[in-house]
């Protein structure tokens, strides 16, 4: 519960004559409480009093108890200090008063906590003006009044507290602080009852009180003692000048007293501290009349001297800040740090083109502290697996830790997890709780455990990898064994993750299309390796066989894995790619570096998925390896629909159906479009579509449907090409 102190003014009780000699007035007017006070009249927040020339400093100006953002700083003659005369003899400083309700009338509550809630808008105030401005690194003078010093060294004491999270920016105003002149601030008492005292004696310049006003703030008082506690260690980092009054002021318990003696004004021993009198009482101790008040000379003159020596002072501790910064993000990284290892894949000996891709999911995964998702698709043996597992080598070190799951199934992917617990526990086995989830049967708390230890603070530079999630549960579909994978991603607002599917219609991130190789010599590269096999430039039937496997980096290593066991030439290679092609798959070994280890399996999978998501298209898939496998459009199939199955009436039916049909395959990577050509532009047909050579071969030789073998008694679908080609001319 807050400790509230409520000050109300005596009745009867009268304002004594000012005993100043320069006083301007007998004291500050007390301020209305704001339903009363004319429009415009209260003024709270940060006012820029002068914008300066070319700025080097900002000086802060901070009233005291029922004081106010202008008329504290001004003159009986109207002559505004800050305003009127600073910016004179300090032209290079933006002047700033900030002004805060600090009426004590009207049953108004007053309380410590109070001053500290001040304190702590003083602090935003100042942060959003400076970075709104770009000058967050600008030093800073303070020149508090009274009670507000208080709230000075409260905002410093928050600011200074401030480190990672939601008001790091705040930091920038201790850092930024080079002096503070306060003056008539009371900054000690020997116990709580004389700084209690001290309070009083401030109040009584506004309020008349009795024996309980005195006991409420011993209370409160005690509770101030220990927090200001807090500014000893830091008050060193600044240049201060302790202004002290030398002439008492009229209260209105009808006696004049010194509010705030030099004994509470000045802190004895304090570093880089230095007391300085000013010939006035405790409220014009802070209003100058002109340029020749010695008040105005004394404290103007610290001000230049602090504003000649800030820059290079505050300069200086912000380059030291960032040495610190860096030093700590470094420990803050170590103690995330998982050493890489990808034992779940096997890489290539040498991997082979893609810089374009690998380029663009860089870019898109960058740090910068925010979290990006690539997803990486493309037809199944194009090396999606080998292109995400290149890519975390080559940037390993910009990671803190580099983990890859299996996600082929929900459960495979939860297994990566514990996997991935148990990683982590070795290398920060002080993480008992990974252990435990790692060593028992239940996965989804492996997952949450990692998941909730890739959202810790400071933990944002590491990279998941997600492969081979190849049945998506997409939006509006429902096919038997796909998964929503979105559950079981990170849930952090940082780190990287990357996705590789054959799916192009899996929207979760920044796509990266994985198609065939374009350039030859990639392609007569993998099958050297592969093969074990050099010079194949010069070999022009090694040219022939990767120019027939067109680019796809699973069928060039299956080759070249073949050709490495047996004597077979290139060319005997070709003739049994064309006549025997399953036989040849079935004779090959296994890839250890490829998922499905063979194309059979690749493509069989895929035949599969589209199964799930439409017979239609399977059955066109199937249907496919009869016809060319280049430029297949819709009209070519209505020619040939004589005598055919219900299903491909179906297919064929108008554009609709057959474009249904053909997005499964363009989804999973299995068909392209074909580019529009001129020929193309003066018919009626509509845009052909093509399959990769190597699909085609392989769904020739897994021809086995009952349904399609109608196709086998019937004329070429090149007649039918042919008719349908004569009837739009």
């Amino acid at each position: 519960m807050r400790r509230l102190l409520h000050i109300r003014p005596k009745k009867g009780s009268k304002k004594a004559p000012a005993t100043s000699p320069t006083a301007s007035s007998p004291a500050e007017a007390p301020a209305l409480s704001p339903p009363a006070q004319a429009a415009g009249a209260v003024q709270h927040g940060l006012q820029v009093v002068s914008e300066g020339t070319d700025p080097v400093v900002d000086i802060v100006a901070v009233h005291g108890l029922n004081g106010h953002r202008e008329k504290t700083w001004t003159a009986g003659n109207g002559v505004h200090w800050l305003r009127d005369l600073l910016p004179h003899d300090l032209p290079r400083a933006r002047v700033l008063s900030w002004g805060y309700d600090a009426n004590t009338h009207s049953g108004s509550r007053v309380s410590c906590e109070y001053l500290f809630d001040h304190a702590r808008t003083l602090v935003s105030d100042l942060c959003l003006e400076r970075q709104l401005t770009e000058t967050s690194r600008r030093p800073i003078i303070f020149v508090a009044h009274s009670l507000g010093g208080i709230i000075v060294k409260s905002a410093l004491i928050h600011s200074d507290a401030a480190r990672r999270g939601a008001l790091e920016e705040h930091r920038a105003v201790k850092l930024s602080t080079y002096g503070i002149v306060f003056m008539g601030t009371p900054h000690q008492g020997g116990s709580g009852v004389a700084l209690g005292k001290l309070m009083v004696n401030v109040a009584s310049v506004f309020v008349a009180a009795d024996d309980r006003l005195l006991q409420h703030l011993e209370r409160d008082s005690e509770w101030l003692q220990q927090q200001l506690g807090q500014y000893g260690p830091i008050s060193g980092d600044f240049v201060t000048k302790y202004a002290y009054e030398t002439y008492a002021t009229p209260t209105l318990l009808g006696r004049s007293m010194m509010v705030v003696p030099r004994a509470s004004a000045v802190v004895p021993g304090a570093a880089d501290g230095e007391p300085i009198a000013v010939h006035a009482d405790h409220i014009n101790m802070v209003k100058f009349a002109s340029k020749s008040d010695d008040g105005y000379k004394t404290v103007s003159g610290h001000l230049r001297l602090m504003a000649a020596r800030a820059s290079d002072v505050i300069g200086g501790r912000w380059d030291t800040e960032g040495r610190v910064d860096a030093v700590r993000s470094n420990e803050v990284v170590a103690s995330f740090t998982v050493q890489f290892s990808v034992p779940e894949v096997s890489h290539v000996e040498r991997f082979v083109g893609r810089q374009e891709q690998l380029d663009a999911i860089h870019q898109e995964l960058q740090h910068d502290g925010s979290r990006k998702t690539v997803v990486v698709h493309g037809l199944g043996g194009m090396g999606k697996t080998q292109l995400a597992l290149e890519y975390a080598q080559r940037h390993r070190n910009e990671y803190s830790a580099v983990f890859w799951v299996n996600s082929k199934s929900e459960d495979t992917l939860k297994q990566g997890y514990a996997a991935a617990a148990g990683r982590i526990y070795c290398e920060h086995p002080s993480l008992v709780h990974l252990k435990a989830v790692a060593e028992q049967s239940n996965l989804g708390e492996a997952a949450e455990a990692v998941k909730q230890w890739l959202s810790s603070a400071g933990n944002d530079r590491w990279l998941f990898i997600f492969d081979n999630y190849d049945t998506p549960k997409l939006p509006g579909r429902d096919e038997a064994g796909t998964f929503d994978i979105r559950p079981l991603l990170p849930r952090a607002h940082h780190g990287a993750v990357l996705i590789t599917t054959r799916s192009s219609q899996l929207q979760l991130g920044r796509p990266v299309a994985v198609k065939k190789l374009q350039n030859i010599e990639h392609s007569l590269e993998i099958l050297s390796q592969a093969s074990r096999r050099n010079g194949l430039g010069a070999d022009t039937d090694a040219r022939e066989l990767a120019n027939e496997l067109d680019g796809l980096p699973l069928a060039l290593a299956t080759a070249g894995a073949y050709l490495h066991q047996v004597s077979t030439s290139f060319a005997d290679y070709i003739r049994l790619y064309k006549v025997s092609w399953l036989q040849l798959q079935e004779d090959t070994p296994q890839l250890l570096s490829y998922e499905d280890r063979a194309l059979y399996s690749t493509w069989n999978i895929s035949l599969q998925h589209v199964k799930q998501q439409s017979e239609l298209a399977a059955k066109l898939l199937q249907l496919w390896a009869y016809l060319d496998n280049q430029d297949v459009w819709l009209e070519l199939l209505q020619e040939g629909r004589d005598d055919s199955p219900e299903w491909f009436w179906d297919l064929t039916r108008d554009q609709l159906m057959f474009n249904r049909a053909v997005r499964v395959l363009c989804d999973h990577a299995l068909v392209e479009a074909e580019a529009e050509t001129a020929f193309g532009k003066n018919t009626k047909e509509s845009r052909g579509y093509g399959m990769h050579g190597c699909v085609h071969a392989g769904y020739f030789d897994m021809r086995i449907d009952v349904e399609s073998t109608w196709m086998m008694g019937r004329p070429s679908m090149t007649t039918a090409r042919v008719l349908c080609m004569q009837s739009t001319t």
